[in-house]
């Protein structure tokens, strides 16, 4: 009679690659995230002389921030799929995206009356502005610039290709202003 080597050593062990992606527990501590924030915005004031360079540097960082979280957003929902569909995608970003990072839903989403090309997402009290205490001589400075940057990439990462700015104005609205081939493709994609 044969006996049947059951020795499972040499089957080879899974690499970290094979592994599905973990959840996570989905929330960070806010404290965490306070003083995590706190200190990229010191690092950045340390290395530009201006609030507008300061402002740059944040928004690059967001832009970073959004570049990564789109594709973890897609990798982790199987089922998602991206859209194609203009106001769909802004919706997206309104809900499920702020609720990933925020844990909340933003405030509005509003399309401008002058302009086609513009969108405004309104929060009326941004997390990221919450911890931030700005000197008297950095009156203008908007922290929400780091998240301007992270929608902007997340938008052009869809191919939404736009910019997108921090202003103070009830309370912070992030001003969306699409290029005008966005508009055009959104536009061609209703009349089909």
């Amino acid at each position: 009679m044969e006996k049947i080597n059951l020795n499972l050593s040499n089957r080879p062990k899974a690499s970290i690659l094979d592994k599905p992606l973990s959840r996570g527990k989905g929330e960070v501590s806010l404290s965490s995230y306070a003083l995590l924030f706190s200190e990229m915005v010191q690092y950045s004031q340390s290395r530009v002389s201006t609030i507008p360079d300061l402002q740059n540097k944040l928004h690059d960082l967001g832009k970073d921030v959004g570049c990564r979280i789109i594709d973890l957003y897609f990798v982790r929902e199987r089922n998602s799929k991206r859209e194609t569909k203009l106001i769909n995608m802004l919706l997206f970003i309104k809900t499920t995206l702020w609720k990933t990072l925020f844990g909340k839903e933003a405030d509005k989403l509003e399309h401008a009356t002058d302009d086609e090309c513009t969108y405004y997402i309104i929060e009326k009290d941004p997390l990221v502005n919450k911890f931030i205490s700005v000197p008297k001589d950095k009156g203008s400075l908007n922290c929400a610039v780091f998240v301007a940057g992270i929608v902007q990439a997340v938008l052009s990462n869809c191919g939404f290709t736009c910019q997108v700015s921090a202003h103070w104005h009830k309370g912070t609205t992030y001003m969306v202003k699409f290029e005008e081939h966005v508009i055009s493709r959104d536009k061609q994609l209703e009349d089909k």
